[in-house]
C-alpha cells in the first residue's frame, strides 16, 4: 500500500508542466512585481482627536505614515505610541524590511526557472517554499506586534495592560479603535500560490488525458 502510493508521488514529481502550466506561473512570477510598490498591511487608527483616521502602511522594505499638508500619521502614532510607553516605530527595528523583498526576488527567478525547466517536482518545491515564506512572515509580524505591545516602559503617563495588536481585525486601546488589514501587496503575493496550485491542476489535467489516449 504504502509502496503504491510512494510511487503514485513519484510519478505525479516527474510529470511534464504543459504550455498553459507554464504561462499560469509566469503571471505568478509578475504579480509579485507589485509588492515592491504597495503595502503589504495597514492600520488604522481611529478616535474622538482623530476621527479620519491616523494610517500606517508596512511596505516590504519600508513603514510610511498617512500624509497630509498639516499631519504626518507615523509621527503622530510614534507621539502616541510614548504616551503609553510603547517604543517609537522605527525602520531599523524590522529585519523583515532587509529580507522580504530578497526573497520575493529570489521566488520570481524561481518560478522563471520552473517555467524554463518544465518539471512538476520543481512547482511543487516552489508552492513549498513561498507557503513556507509567507506562514514565517505572518508569524514574524505578529511576534513583532507583541513585543511592541508587552514592553511598555512602566514609568509611562498613560498606563494601559500589555496588548497584542491585531494582526488582523479589530482592538480597542483606550479610546482608540484600532483596525488592521492587509493591503494590496499581500493579495498580490496571495495570488502566486493559488496561481501554482492551478498550474498543477492544469498539467495533471493534461497529463492524465495522454495516458488514457
Amino acid at each position: 500500500m504504502m509502496q503504491k502510493y510512494i510511487d503514485k508521488l513519484n510519478r505525479f514529481l516527474e510529470m511534464p508542466i504543459d504550455l498553459r502550466s507554464r504561462g499560469v506561473i509566469l503571471v505568478g512570477a509578475l504579480l509579485l512585481l507589485p509588492t515592491y510598490f504597495f503595502p503589504l498591511w495597514r492600520m488604522t487608527l481611529y478616535s474622538n482627536q482623530f476621527p479620519e483616521g491616523l494610517v500606517l502602511k508596512i511596505y516590504s522594505y519600508k513603514l510610511a505614515g498617512g500624509q497630509s499638508a498639516y499631519r504626518d500619521d507615523l509621527r503622530e502614532i510614534n507621539t502616541l505610541n510614548h504616551y503609553i510607553g510603547m517604543r517609537e516605530l522605527h525602520e531599523d527595528d524590522f529585519t523583515e524590511f532587509k529580507w522580504i523583498p530578497f526573497v520575493v526576488g529570489g521566488v520570481m527567478l524561481l518560478a522563471l526557472r520552473v517555467v524554463v525547466l518544465g518539471k512538476m517536482s520543481k512547482l511543487v518545491d516552489l508552492f513549498v517554499l513561498f507557503s513556507y515564506f509567507g506562514l514565517f512572515s505572518l508569524w514574524s509580524f505578529y511576534h513583532k506586534l507583541f513585543l511592541y505591545g508587552h514592553q511598555l516602559d512602566p514609568t509611562a503617563a498613560v498606563k494601559v495592560a500589555p496588548f497584542t495588536p491585531p494582526i488582523i481585525g479589530h482592538h480597542t486601546l483606550a479610546n482608540f479603535e484600532v483596525y488592521s488589514l492587509p493591503d494590496a501587496g499581500t493579495y498580490f503575493m496571495v495570488c502566486l500560490p493559488v496561481l501554482l496550485l492551478a498550474a498543477m491542476w492544469l498539467s495533471r489535467q493534461s497529463w492524465h488525458k495522454t495516458m488514457v489516449r
